[in-house]
């Protein structure tokens, strides 16, 4: 089954029309890496209230902020694979900033 959605998906990325500013393999690419790093976000978070407040309020505070990107993270991740075959509309803009976890701000 699972090789049967891949196959799916990569066919219709490669006969689906690319349009102009975002496009759906960008979109593709970016729900797929939120799908998979979401999760990073649980100790980016701990370290970075660590780091700018204290151990412990990184250990609590950034923790339950962790979690919570997590999900949203990995839920816009998910969105973004679902609708990525669709037409992206011309004002379309990415849903989180960063677009990705960890690297560049920007892709």
């Amino acid at each position: 089954m699972k090789k049967i959605i891949a196959l799916i998906l990569i066919g219709v990325m490669l006969f689906a029309p690319m349009v102009e500013g975002q496009t759906r393999k960008q979109k593709l690419k970016r729900g797929t890496v939120n799908l998979l790093t979401g999760w990073v976000e649980i100790p980016k978070n701990i370290y970075d209230t660590s780091v700018e407040e204290n151990k412990i309020t990184g250990f609590s505070k950034g923790l339950i902020e962790g979690i919570g990107m997590a999900v949203v993270r990995t839920g816009t991740g998910v969105y973004e694979i679902i609708t990525f075959p669709f037409e992206v509309p011309e004002n379309y803009e990415v849903i989180l900033e960063p677009e990705y976890v960890v690297g560049n701000e920007k892709s």
